[in-house]
């Protein structure tokens, strides 16, 4: 941006200043993308050089995402491809259509979402308070508008609290894990497998997909002679029972990893001077997964089906036969 006129730079560098004064959340975002996001809004308000002259969806201004580029490129030093519409409705208008600040609109109300009649205005609430910026009425205005208004900022940080899983651990204290089918089998692995299949499990490790230590009882392990826990071999979840010396390594399987005849000997391997006894377990949360899965199963393992909680199956040859 510093290579852009004085005048561009300042009206960019006050719908900056706007945009944050409402709550939208600039941090996240890296120098150029802030100047496409505050750029995309001046378009879409008709903006150049002054506030007062903004326009909304009530003076039914109504850009399409080409529109935008173009009045980016036509207006503040940009030679943005027209090929970049996609761009500029996933990533530079996100956040401000999130915040409810630019609202998406259609001459055919009932327009998809990639319709495209489909433009982009200013909510009407938001084009009176930019109009005002810069004036003695700005700071009374924003206040009013702000406490009518949702902070994106805070709204995002709900919904990312909100999409996690809570987890109950053995020893009653709680986990969050982050939204998924795979974190879901592991709480359940958690909460309904250890429980009937070892009670008096301590939970050593756990996985998370966004982060592979999310929890590690590194010096139990440590104690179990568990090989270095950088290693990528890592199953998903490890518990110990120390009445009978079980060490559980469990996988939770949503589209890979089974405790295949591999995956078994590579871990007998990396644990050869492990002191517990190991017990391999492959978990699937439904039937229909496991069907798909069962051929690489390896012997002398267990198997766990979330649907069905008070089973398991034991691939495990002649040491459970018998009568029932």
């Amino acid at each position: 941006m510093s290579t852009k006129a004085k005048a561009t730079r300042k009206i960019i560098n006050e719908a900056l200043d706007i945009l944050s004064s409402v709550g939208i959340p600039l941090a996240s975002k890296k120098e150029r993308g802030l100047e496409k996001m505050a750029m995309s809004m001046l378009a879409v308000a008709g903006v150049t050089t002054d506030w007062p002259s903004a326009k909304g969806a009530g003076e039914n201004r109504h850009l399409k995402t080409r529109e935008i580029i173009t009045f980016i490129n036509e207006n503040f030093e940009e030679n943005i491809s027209s090929g970049s519409y996609d761009d500029i409705r996933r990533k530079d208008l996100k956040l401000l259509v999130l915040a409810d600040l630019i609202v998406n609109s259609s001459d055919n109300p009932g327009a998809a979402t990639n319709d495209p009649t489909r433009g982009y205005a200013l909510n009407p609430d938001f084009k009176r308070l930019i109009i005002s910026y810069g004036t003695a009425k700005w700071k009374s205005n924003l206040k009013k508008f702000v406490a009518n208004q949702p902070n994106l900022a805070e709204v995002l940080a709900r919904k990312r609290t909100m999409e996690k899983i809570p987890v109950k651990l053995p020893d009653g204290k709680s986990l969050e894990l982050s939204l998924g089918e795979h974190n879901i089998l592991q709480k359940e692995i958690i909460e309904n497998f250890l429980p009937r299949f070892g009670s008096d499990c301590e939970l050593l490790y756990v996985g998370d997909t966004s982060n592979k230590m999310l929890y590690i009882r590194e010096e139990e392990l440590n104690k179990l002679n568990f090989f270095k826990l950088s290693h990528d071999e890592l199953p998903d979840i490890i518990a110990f029972s120390k009445k009978n010396n079980w060490l559980y390594l469990i996988e939770a399987v949503h589209s890979s990893g089974p405790m295949s005849e591999i995956r078994v000997h590579e871990l007998k391997k990396l644990l050869k001077k492990c002191t517990a006894e190991l017990i391999f377990v492959t978990a699937f949360l439904t039937r229909d997964v496991f069907r798909k899965w069962v051929v690489e199963i390896a012997w002398e393992t267990e198997v766990w089906i979330a649907d069905n909680p008070d089973h398991l199956i034991h691939f495990n040859g002649h040491k459970f036969l018998g009568a029932y």
